[in-house]
């Protein structure tokens, strides 16, 4: 069982740690796409083959999948901080290697320390959890949530025109410069959390899980290299079924498992985890499809230099950072499941308005517009789902998990609208072309993939404002213990409390009136009669879970909240 050595926001969370968590969620994500304006020359600049060449992007797909739950883990037990500070470090490093070097195998090495950083998105949000106050917690979430698309779209102009007009190494170290400022933020203004998860680290999960993701994210980067139906892919995707049913096996039966999948298996949860592949997918179709067509020459495209292409997609990126305060209201008062199903209809939307809005410049800005509204309360809401249904003591390793799903997503999208693009391309001159025609279908295909998402989220279970707060529990376990203890407890309520000051039936001390007890239930903060004798306690109770200490009376601090019970909640 793993449990939180603290029950409550520190309080010591000043104004600025929002910001500068947000600063470092957009510096890893524009560690992500510094590389697109230069992806198509990426064989010259590195004097490879195309196929040797997009190992430079898997490389960092795939350490960022498996750096993600694993830094959340460790920032549970160790401190999430702590785990911060050490991604965005490694990220440094990665990046200047590749800031010094053109050489392929340097280069791949780099990439791979880079995507490491990836784990600073859910431990930015497991900090905001444990330390913001419940007014500040929704829309701190919601920009943290969406920084990977905000630095993605506000990087693209920018490394556009540094590619364009400088040596490419640059792009890395403005990188770098970035991820050092990070640090200096982060450890100046960002307080470690209190809250701690008891165990050790599950070694054996850790190497389980990353040797199935590496298996099955490999043949999806490089199917279409390799071809979908010959042996390398099927034998690699058969490999991973059997490597991650066996990790699963294997989690369910340790004490402190990298992943509670129990807890994953609950319907929130799970649900939530399927519909973020979703969002992952169409997030990653339209990164992938305007910025070719807006460049592509005319008559195949709008024949725009790489900063006008950069330019016309940030909107997306901008319109994702100034949803997130609209998602904190809507959230206080529908729900995050209500803004999911929101945000995804607006995705729909915009894809579906897309189809036809691909022959002038500003009909992409447009459609950024739309598909950033859409992603941004999507993505905001998704966070707020997994806090609500995890234990405080595994926030950062669920959140892990939940952008690692954000990640097959992006995975999946690319490999399949890549095969797409490819097979309906015009061949000129002995050089492939993408058409309309395959940008139109992929807008479908992402369209079809917010629809399974809609799905998903109209499943999830609703959740009434009041709450949306976060309860800290150690383990599903307890959970049980406590919801027995609450029922039994309830049926004290309405009784005419005995000269002790203990509810019974006939005020008559020692009444039977919960099963398994030898007296009254001890409750804590249970009232007392005035003039009754300051040493009168009610007997122990032998019936009852010890977990029934966590009812509260009216106006004290409940630690499952930080924040007041209501009257109509106590005894």
């Amino acid at each position: 069982m793993t449990q939180t050595t603290t029950d409550r926001p520190s309080g010591r969370a000043g104004g600025a740690v929002v910001p500068v968590l947000a600063f470092a969620g957009i510096v890893v994500a524009v560690m992500q796409t510094l590389l697109v304006p230069v992806i198509k020359d990426l064989p010259r600049l590195l004097d490879a083959s195309p196929a040797d060449a997009t190992w430079v992007l898997t490389s960092t797909l795939l350490s960022g999948a498996v750096a993600t739950p694993i830094m959340g883990r460790l920032g549970d037990l160790y401190g999430k901080r702590r785990m911060l500070v050490a991604s965005l470090a490694v990220m440094v490093i990665g990046a200047l290697i590749s800031a010094s070097t053109s050489d392929l195998i340097l280069m791949i090495t780099g990439r791979t320390l880079q995507g490491v950083a990836m784990g600073a998105i859910p431990l930015g949000i497991g900090l905001m959890r444990d330390m913001l106050p419940r007014e500040r917690l929704g829309s701190a979430m919601a920009l943290m949530s969406s920084s990977i698309g905000v630095g993605g779209g506000l990087a693209l102009p920018a490394a556009a025109l540094v590619a364009q007009h400088s040596d490419w190494h640059a792009l890395y170290l403005g990188a770098a410069g970035l991820g050092v400022l990070a640090i200096v933020l982060t450890l100046t203004v960002v307080p470690e959390s209190p809250v701690r998860a008891e165990g050790t680290f599950d070694l054996p999960g850790a190497l389980g899980l990353s040797a199935g993701l590496v298996l099955f994210l490999l043949p999806v980067s490089k199917g279409s290299d390799w071809g979908w139906t010959s042996g390398t892919t099927l034998g690699l995707l058969g490999a991973a079924v059997v490597v991650l049913l066996l990790w699963g096996v294997m989690e369910l039966r340790v004490p402190a498992p990298l992943v509670d999948l129990r807890t994953s298996a609950r319907r929130e949860v799970l649900l939530t985890n399927l519909a973020s592949i979703m969002v992952g997918v169409s997030f990653f179709v339209v990164s992938l499809v305007l910025p070719q067509l807006l460049q592509l020459p005319a008559g195949y495209g709008l024949g725009q230099s790489m900063v006008v292409a950069g330019l016309c997609v940030a909107p997306l990126g901008v319109t994702m950072m100034f949803t997130a305060p609209v998602y904190a209201r809507l959230s206080a008062r529908y729900g995050p499941k209500t803004t999911l199903i929101l945000g995804l209809l607006i995705i729909a939307a915009g894809y579906g308005g897309g189809l036809g809005l691909m022959n002038a410049a500003w009909q992409t800005v447009l459609t950024s517009v739309i598909l950033g509204a859409g992603i941004g309360l999507a993505y905001s809401s998704l966070p707020a789902l997994i806090i609500n249904a995890v234990p405080a003591s595994e926030t950062g390793a669920a959140n892990g998990l939940n952008t690692l799903m954000r990640s097959i997503g992006t995975s999946v999208s690319s490999a399949v609208i890549g095969m797409v693009l490819a097979n309906t391309a015009d061949t000129v001159g002995g050089v492939e072309i993408p058409t309309l025609h395959g940008f139109r279908l992929s807008f479908l295909i992402a369209t079809a993939a917010v629809t399974v998402g809609l799905l998903l989220a109209l499943f999830l279970p609703g959740t009434r404002p009041s709450e949306q707060l976060p309860r800290l529990r150690a383990s599903s376990e307890e959970d049980a213990n406590l919801e027995r203890a609450e029922a039994a407890l309830r049926g004290t309520r309405g009784r005419v409390p005995n000269p002790a000051g203990v509810p019974g039936t006939t005020g008559v001390p020692g009444t039977t009136g919960v099963p398994g007890t030898t007296g009254a239930p001890r409750v804590t903060g249970a009232p007392r009669v005035t003039g009754a004798p300051s040493t009168t306690r009610a007997p122990a109770t032998t019936g009852v879970p010890v977990a029934c200490a966590r009812v509260t009376p009216a106006g004290r601090n409940d630690p499952r909240t930080g924040g007041s019970v209501p009257a109509e909640d106590t005894l």
